[in-house]
C-alpha cells in the first residue's frame, strides 16, 4: 500500500507538472519578452542582445572612463529590447520583399570597406600574436590559409568561426540598410505635394494684428463643469491614446545625508588617519580600513597630477611630511609626500615585425648589416615583414608608469648602441626594435593619497527607514498616500509609467534615473494594483543611499481617462480657454468697426505683417488662427476670432506672390524633412506592441 501511494503521488505530480507546462504553451507567451503584432521575441535572444550590448559598455568604459561615467546601466535592458525590436521588424520585412546580398557586395563589406568593427578585432588579434596582418585581406589569407604562416588547423580554427560570423552580421547589416533605403525612397513627394509647400513660401500677406492673450484664467470667473469636461474629453480622446498598458503613481525617493554626528565622527576620523600615517608610512590600521577609508600610491609626473590642493601640497611638500589638504561635507583628504626623483617619460623607437622567429632573425642581421627600414619593403614579402619607423612610445601616462617596455628591453635597447634588438620571439613572429631618440628626463613625484567619502551611518539611515515605514503604515491606500505624504515632509512625484520605463526618471524629457529605481517599475508593472502602496525599496550606495516607496493610483491599457491628474488639468484649461475665448470675442466684437477701435478696446498694440506666410510666420503663435489668416481674402475685413492663447482681431490688407524660383529638388528634401518618416511606425503599421520585459527582468 505503501508504494502504491508513492507511486500514486509521484505520477499525480508529473501529470500536474505536465499539464502546468502544456497550459502555459497553450494559453501564455511564457518565453516572449515583447509581442508586436504576430511577431514575438523570445528570451533567449533578448538575453543574447543584452549580454552582446553588457560587453559593449563594459568594453567603452573600460576605453574612456570619462564618457561613461555618467552612464546608467538600468537603461540597458530596455536598450537591448528596443534593438532587437527593430532588428527583428527590420530582417522579417527585408525576407519579405526578397532583398539579397550578392557575393561581390558581401567582399567589399568585409575586405575592401570593412563595416563590422569584428574584422578589426581580429587584424588586432593576430598583430598581437606576432602576424603581419595590416589589411583585413591580410587576415583572411591567414585564417584561412594557415599553413603558410606556420600555423595549425586548430589552432585558426577559433578565429574562421569568428570571421564566419562577422560575414554574417555583415550580410544582415548590407541587407538592413538596403531595404531600410528602400523604405526611406517610398516616402516621396508629388508634383502636387512639391507645388504646394512652394506656394506656401511664395504666396504672401500684409496683414495686421491686435492680439490680447488670455493670460491666468481665473476659475471663479471661468468655471468648467463635470459635463464640460467629458464633452471636450471625448472630442480630444485620441490625443490620450496610449501604446502599452500604463500606471499612474504616486512616487516618493527619499535622499538620505549623514546627520551631524556622522559629521562629527568624521572629523575624528580624520584625525585618526594623519596621526597613524605620521607613525606607519604606507598603511592604515584595520580599523581606519574599515570605516572606508582607501590609500593610493601614486608616481607621477607634474603636469598628470589633478589640479587642486593635492597637487599644491605635493609640488611644495617635503619627503615623509604628511598633512590633511581637505576636508568638508563630502568627506576628506590627506597626502603623505614621497621621494622626488626623475625619469625619462617617452621613447622613439624604429620597429619592425616579422611573420616567422627565422624571418625575424635573417631580418635582424640585416638591419644591423646596413639595411635601412625603409628598404625592408623591397627586400621581404608584405605577407613576413611589417615596419613602424619613428615610433613614440610613452613610459609615463596619466596614470604613471605604463610598462609598455620592460625594464630589460630597455636596458638592451639603451645599451645596444643604435643597432636593433630583439625584444620578443617566438613561433608567431619576432619584433625588433631600435632606440631612435629619447625625451629629457622630467622630475616624478612619489606621494600617497588617502581619501574617505563621507557617507551616512548605519543609524542615520536606519532612522530613516524607521520614519518611512511610520508614515507606510498609516498610509497604507493610494489615496492616503497622495494626500498626506507633503504634510509629512516628502516630495511627491506623480509619474505615468510602462514597462518600456527603464527606471524612474528624475527630470520629465532627460536620461537621468534614481539609482536602482527600476525595481521599482517592475513591482509597479508586475505586482502592484490599483490602490495599492509599495514596501520600501532601497538604493543601497555606501555615501548617497535613497529610499523609495509608491502607490498606484490608476491603470489604463486604451486611453488615458478623465480622471488622470495631467489629463484632467489639460481639459480642464482647454475648456476655460474655449469659454474665455467666446465671451472676449463676444465682448470685442462690438468695437470692431475698426482694427484700431477694437485694438484700443483690447488695450493692445497693433503690429503689422508685411510678408505674412502660412509656411512661415512671425507673431501669431497659434496655427488655428494662423491657417484662418492665410485662408483669408485681401478683403480688408476687420475679422475678430478666438485662438487656445488668446484673442487676435486681424485685417488682410493685401497679397503678393514673391518671385523666387522653382526648386524641384528643394522641396522634394522639404517634404521630406515635412514628414520627417517614422521607420520603427511603418514597419510596426497598425501592430500592437506588447512588452513583457519586466516578467523576465528580477525586480525584489
Amino acid at each position: 500500500m505503501f508504494l502504491i501511494v508513492v507511486i500514486g503521488v509521484a505520477l499525480l505530480a508529473f501529470i500536474i507538472g505536465d499539464a502546468l507546462t502544456n497550459s502555459r504553451n497553450l494559453f501564455g507567451d511564457h518565453t516572449t519578452v515583447a509581442k508586436i503584432g504576430s511577431t514575438k521575441i523570445d528570451y533567449t535572444d533578448y538575453q543574447r542582445k543584452r549580454e552582446e550590448l553588457n560587453n559593449q559598455y563594459e568594453k567603452a568604459r573600460a576605453q574612456d572612463p570619462a564618457r561613461f561615467a555618467n552612464f546608467d546601466t538600468q537603461t540597458l535592458p530596455e536598450m537591448a529590447l528596443d534593438q532587437l525590436v527593430q532588428e527583428t521588424l527590420l530582417q522579417n520585412a527585408a525576407q519579405r520583399a526578397g532583398v539579397r546580398s550578392s557575393a561581390n557586395v558581401l567582399r567589399y563589406n568585409m575586405l575592401e570597406n570593412p563595416r563590422n568593427q569584428k574584422v578589426q578585432e581580429l587584424m588586432q588579434q593576430l598583430q598581437g600574436a606576432g602576424l603581419a596582418a595590416q589589411t583585413p585581406q591580410q587576415a583572411y589569407d591567414i585564417i584561412f590559409n594557415p599553413k603558410r604562416n606556420g600555423l595549425t588547423d586548430a589552432q585558426v580554427e577559433p578565429l574562421q568561426r569568428a570571421w564566419l560570423a562577422a560575414e554574417r552580421d555583415t550580410e544582415t547589416l548590407v541587407i538592413e540598410q538596403t531595404y531600410q533605403r528602400l523604405l526611406a525612397g517610398t516616402v516621396k513627394a508629388n508634383d502636387l505635394d512639391r507645388k504646394a509647400l512652394y506656394n506656401d513660401y511664395v504666396a504672401t500677406q500684409s496683414v495686421d494684428v491686435a492680439y490680447l492673450p488670455f493670460g491666468s484664467l481665473s476659475a471663479k470667473e471661468y468655471p468648467v463643469s463635470d459635463a464640460e469636461l467629458k464633452e471636450q474629453y471625448n472630442q480630444e480622446k485620441g490625443r490620450f491614446a496610449v501604446e502599452e498598458e500604463t500606471k499612474e503613481v504616486s512616487f516618493i525617493a527619499v535622499s538620505v545625508t549623514p546627520s551631524e554626528a556622522d559629521h562629527q565622527a568624521c572629523a575624528e576620523l580624520a584625525k585618526q588617519t594623519v596621526d597613524y600615517l605620521r607613525t606607519n608610512p604606507g598603511a592604515l590600521s584595520k580599523e581606519i580600513k574599515k570605516e572606508g577609508v582607501s590609500l593610493t600610491r601614486h608616481s607621477l609626473r607634474a603636469s598628470d597630477i589633478p589640479a587642486g590642493a593635492v597637487k599644491d601640497y605635493v609640488l611644495r611638500g617635503l619627503t615623509d611630511s604628511v598633512s590633511l589638504v581637505n576636508q568638508g561635507a563630502q568627506g576628506f583628504t590627506a597626502v603623505r609626500m614621497g621621494k622626488v626623483t626623475t625619469a625619462i617619460d617617452s621613447i622613439q623607437l624604429n620597429l619592425v615585425q616579422t611573420a616567422t622567429d627565422d624571418c625575424g632573425r635573417r631580418v635582424l642581421a640585416a638591419l644591423n648589416g646596413g639595411l635601412p627600414v625603409d628598404s625592408l619593403m623591397s627586400r621581404y614579402s608584405p605577407d613576413s615583414v611589417a615596419s613602424q619607423p619613428a615610433m613614440w612610445i610613452p613610459l609615463y601616462g596619466a596614470d604613471g608608469a605604463t610598462n609598455a617596455i620592460a625594464s630589460e628591453q630597455l636596458d638592451s635597447l639603451r645599451n645596444a648602441g643604435g643597432k636593433f634588438v630583439e625584444i620578443s620571439a617566438g613561433p608567431q613572429g619576432a619584433v625588433l626594435a631600435q632606440l631612435v631618440k629619447q625625451n629629457p628626463p622630467v622630475t616624478i613625484y612619489d606621494y600617497e593619497e588617502v581619501d574617505y567619502v563621507l557617507g551616512p551611518s548605519s543609524k542615520t539611515l536606519n532612522d530613516e527607514i524607521a520614519k518611512l515605514e511610520k508614515f507606510l503604515n498609516e498610509n497604507n491606500t493610494a489615496a492616503k498616500f497622495s494626500a498626506n505624504a507633503a504634510k509629512a515632509g516628502y516630495n511627491v512625484s506623480n509619474l505615468a509609467l510602462t514597462q518600456s520605463a527603464p527606471a524612474i526618471a528624475r527630470f520629465q524629457g532627460m536620461n537621468s534615473y534614481y539609482p536602482d529605481s527600476r525595481q521599482v517599475v517592475r513591482w509597479v508593472m508586475i505586482d502592484g494594483k490599483e490602490g495599492e502602496v509599495s514596501h520600501i525599496y532601497e538604493s543601497k550606495s555606501p555615501t548617497n543611499p535613497s529610499l523609495y516607496a509608491v502607490a498606484v493610483n490608476s491603470a489604463y491599457s486604451d486611453y488615458a481617462p478623465l480622471s488622470s491628474k495631467d489629463v484632467k488639468e489639460y481639459i480642464t484649461e482647454r475648456v476655460r480657454r474655449i469659454k474665455a475665448g467666446d465671451k472676449m470675442v463676444e465682448k470685442f466684437s462690438k468695437k470692431t468697426q475698426s482694427l484700431q477701435s477694437a485694438a484700443q478696446a483690447m488695450g493692445v498694440q497693433v503690429s503689422n505683417y508685411p510678408s505674412f506666410r502660412f509656411s512661415q510666420n512671425s507673431g501669431v503663435k497659434d496655427p488655428g488662427v494662423t491657417g484662418q489668416i492665410a485662408g483669408s481674402k485681401a478683403d480688408k475685413k476687420v475679422i475678430i476670432t478666438k485662438g487656445m492663447d488668446g484673442v487676435y482681431v486681424y485685417q488682410v490688407m493685401g497679397s503678393s506672390n514673391e518671385n523666387f524660383p522653382y526648386n524641384e529638388q528643394m522641396y522634394e528634401q522639404q517634404y521630406y524633412q515635412l514628414v520627417n518618416p517614422d521607420m520603427f511606425g511603418m514597419l510596426k503599421g497598425a501592430d500592437k506592441f506588447k512588452n513583457n520585459i519586466y516578467k523576465f527582468e528580477a525586480g525584489d
